[in-house]
């Protein structure tokens, strides 16, 4: 393990608790070493592998896009674990410079350490519940590893499926499932006669195993539909619309299993339940189009009143850590909110970035505060250090009490308008889902 690597490891636990409001591991390997290659989904950009190498336990080098590897950015990047993979438009030489990088693989796991690819090779736009394609490397990379080491030693693919609340949101919940092993030794006869179908065959079954441990919509213009059911019925990941008594593995499975009965059905040819698409893609448009959040129409649903009590009690509780949240997180949030939204075009960057870069950039800007206000006012480095680890609880509570004055003026807002439209059109819709689609 290098030195960096080891560094962010142990500094990024802290944060990433405070991130993530709950972390829940399905199927965890136990070891730093496992001679393993893992296949992983790839829903939020540069947050993924920070969430694997910190929140579960094997040390992993990460296959990385080429063009990331900017020549200021490679002693960081190798220091990190990561390896370059080369496309066929990143240039002429792709083919020896990945058989450069291919021996270093083999020689990362002839030593027992680990690979970490992610499969889907992109991630998307705008962040749905499904898995794209899974592209042959991972399989490719392994079997050559094996004859590197003339088949005496055994590898492995496995499957790492990270599920989200909302990666862009802080205080929300993460799932990471992992799957059964391939042992690629097990595919030796089938390689040495047929290399191409040995291949195939594995990225077949790793595909298979990545789907099994995510929500996967097998048909991208059904992805909606199943986060509107979900939503309507509480029972998915959806961070505003769930049943929060519902641990997340509860409702991670709630969501599997109706993406599993959709792409068992034959939806677009099922009249019924495209019409409930259609009516369904209409009510959101309208929550969408009126600034209304799904949550308040089900609580008015439910309670027929909208109450803003709980809310004015967190705003009057949270209101203790607003000076000192401000004080020490605002700054450096706007810079680095600026910085992202200008620098990267594609929004599916923005969080991560705003992550990586907001826990550097608010470290350092209170470093400098807490040695200003030691040397100055406190004159006690012992309790100034320990004011130094508490800041960003204050900067979560301040983050918190940003979000709960947005729900109180919604809700002061809604409690005068004529919702009986938008809720006679929600009633509806649930009726047809309970009577088109499963019970989950």
């Amino acid at each position: 393990m290098r030195f960096l690597y080891l560094i962010l490891n142990i500094i990024l636990q802290y944060p990433f608790r405070i991130f993530f409001s709950k972390v829940k591991l399905v199927n965890p390997e136990k070891r730093f070493f496992a001679r393993t290659i893992y296949v992983c989904n790839h829903p939020a950009s540069f947050l993924d592998p920070l969430v694997i190498s910190v929140l579960q336990r094997p040390i992993v080098f990460f296959m990385t896009r080429s063009d990331v590897f900017k020549p200021f950015l490679k002693p960081i990047l190798w220091f990190v674990h990561m390896l370059p993979i080369y496309r066929e438009h990143d240039g002429e030489d792709t083919k020896s410079k990945n058989e450069e990088v291919f021996k270093k693989c083999n020689r990362i796991l002839s030593g027992g350490r680990n690979l970490m690819i992610f499969g889907e090779g992109f991630t998307d736009d705008v962040f749905i519940r499904r898995l794209k394609p899974i592209k042959k490397g991972a399989a490719r990379i392994g079997f050559g590893a094996l004859e590197s080491l003339n088949w005496e030693k055994k590898i492995y693919l496995q499957a790492v499926g990270i599920n989200y609340e909302n990666p862009s949101r802080m205080g929300g919940e993460v799932l990471i499932s992992n799957s059964e092993k391939i042992c690629l030794n097990d595919y030796k006869e089938l390689y040495q006669t047929n290399p191409s179908k040995a291949i195939n065959d594995s990225t077949k079954a790793i595909e298979q195993l990545l789907q099994e441990q995510i929500t996967h919509v097998a048909n991208k213009d059904w992805v909606f539909f199943h986060q509107h059911v979900s939503s309507l019925k509480r029972f998915g990941l959806d961070p505003d619309n769930k049943n929060s008594a519902s641990p997340i593995k509860e409702r991670w499975t709630n969501s599997r299993k109706f993406a599993t009965w959709m792409n068992e059905k034959d939806l677009d040819a099922n009249q019924e339940l495209l019409s409930l698409k259609k009516d369904l893609e209409s009510y959101f448009s309208i929550l969408k189009k009126m600034k209304i959040e799904e949550k308040f129409i089900a609580e008015l649903s439910e309670n027929k009143v909208l109450k803003t009590g709980k809310e004015l009690g967190k705003l009057i509780l949270f209101a203790i850590f607003l000076p000192l949240g401000l004080i020490h997180f605002y700054l450096p949030y706007k810079f680095v909110k600026g910085f992202a939204e200008k620098t990267f075009k594609r929004k599916v960057f923005w969080s991560s970035v705003k992550l990586m870069l907001g826990f550097l950039a608010m470290a350092v800007y209170n470093i400098i505060l807490v040695v200003l206000l030691n040397s100055f006012l406190i004159k006690n480095a012992s309790f100034s250090w320990a004011y130094y680890f508490i800041l960003p609880i204050f900067g979560l509570f301040t983050y918190k009490w940003f979000q709960v004055f947005k729900d109180y003026k919604s809700k002061k807002k809604l409690s005068k308008a004529n919702l009986k439209p938008i809720l006679e059109k929600r009633e509806n819709l649930i009726l047809k889902i309970d009577t088109l689609c499963p019970k989950i």
